[in-house]
């Protein structure tokens, strides 16, 4: 019986999560399977690869072919490595002890670049809300700014128009004490008609006198 090592789908609609299963290669994708060996979900960052590297390799050397997808997820967790490295153990290329150093080494030096990723995606997106916080703030103190300057302006706009106000009532004010000046210099040419008009009288009382012996 033919068997692949393939993907089979779970998860929901748009977050899609496998299961790496060992198969008949004609039994339909996402129906029954001899073994599940691991599980890949892309929707992490970075992707997380689950696999049982002893079950896998067994499949392996049973005969088990890998679809393209599943044996890279096999290579990344080391699976095709320790397949390699069980060939030469089983040729005399050396022993199990240096095979199981050798692949041990791998598998640390894999999961040191592995956390290292992690953060330094971790250190990106604390930089990124440290930036978003930081345009956030911005946005917020020059809010803050427009308004105290709309208020401002207002309040001067309020002044300017009360001391309009101030300057036009004191200037409909200073007409009302002008006038008894006004009327005073309208009362002095009655002064002076008045002072006019004594002389004449003067002289009809001096025409009357003269004229008086002659009526004797």
């Amino acid at each position: 019986m033919p068997v692949k090592i393939r993907l089979q789908r779970h998860g929901k609609k748009g977050k899609p999560f496998y299961w790496v299963v060992a198969a008949d290669a004609r039994a339909k994708r996402d129906g029954r399977y001899l073994e599940k060996i691991g599980t890949y979900n892309p929707n992490a960052n970075p992707a997380t690869v689950n696999i049982d590297v002893d079950s896998a390799v067994k499949w392996l050397e049973n005969g088990a072919q890998p679809t393209d997808t599943a044996r890279t997820l096999l290579s990344y967790r080391g699976v095709m490595l320790k397949h390699h490295l069980n060939g030469g153990v089983a040729k005399g290329a050396h022993t199990q002890e240096e095979a199981d150093a050798k692949f041990e080494a791998w598998v640390t030096e894999k999961e040191a670049k592995i956390q290292a990723k992690v953060e330094g995606l971790t250190k990106a997106e604390a930089d990124e809300r440290a930036k978003a916080l930081a345009a956030e703030k911005e946005v917020n103190e020059k809010r803050v700014a427009d308004a105290k300057a709309i208020e401002e302006e207002a309040i001067a706009a309020e002044a300017a128009a009360k001391a309009e106000a101030e300057a036009e009532a004191a200037a409909e004010e200073a007409p009302a004490e002008d006038a008894p000046a006004a009327e005073a210099t309208e009362e002095v040419p009655a002064a002076e008609a008045a002072a006019e008009e004594a002389p004449a009288a003067e002289e009809a009382s001096e025409e009357a006198a003269e004229d008086a012996p002659a009526a004797e």
